[in-house]
């Protein structure tokens, strides 16, 4: 198997980027209870990915492999407030609601002490099963390594859970509402 081609995103890479996760998390447990219409979810998954995006690229820490074939949008511990308008205010009041009770569920349970947090980690359907996820993943796990930090991140599938199992990581914690989750770490 050839090594995938894997660099730091620039926001040259945005469009590309965004596209590859709206595809790629059409069916996230997460993704459809924040947009369950099926009429607008694409639209706002890519004000949401491009918002994470646009606020992380400066940080050094978003990876891709094949151009944004697959894309892993760290947060690395201590990075300064990115600066920009709250996410939530770009949604119509029923979708803001859901992203502010998913965002304070969220940030209820994840540790309070340094760590890398993999925000998000997705591959374009037209993709998977070669592994870019887990190429791209890697770049941020040995840079939390290196930094004696551990590494973080959430789902709300039970089959990522096993997925994220296998490849080292533990649950740490879960959340029952606003939909079931569970936080891992390596």
């Amino acid at each position: 198997m050839i090594a995938p081609d894997i660099a730091l995103a620039t926001p040259a890479d945005r469009t590309r980027v965004v596209a590859s996760l709206v595809a790629a998390f059409s069916t996230d447990p997460i993704l459809r209870w924040l947009f369950p219409a099926d009429d607008t979810y694409p639209q706002h998954a890519a004000v949401f990915f491009g918002h994470l995006f646009d606020r992380r690229v400066g940080l050094g820490a978003t990876w891709i492999a094949e151009g944004g074939n697959a894309v892993a949008i760290w947060q690395p511990p201590a990075a300064p407030a990115a600066p920009g308008d709250d996410l939530a205010q770009r949604f119509p009041p029923e979708v803001r609601a859901r992203v502010h009770a998913y965002d304070q569920a969220l940030r209820a349970v994840l540790p309070t002490t340094p760590h890398w947090y993999l925000g998000v980690l997705g591959t374009h359907p037209d993709h998977t099963g070669r592994r870019l996820g887990h190429a791209v993943m890697a770049q941020g796990l040995r840079r939390a390594a290196a930094a004696g930090l551990p590494a973080v991140l959430e789902t709300a599938s039970p089959g990522n859970v096993g997925m994220y199992e296998r490849a080292g990581w533990r649950v740490i914690a879960s959340a029952a509402e606003p939909l079931p989750f569970w936080v891992l770490s390596q």
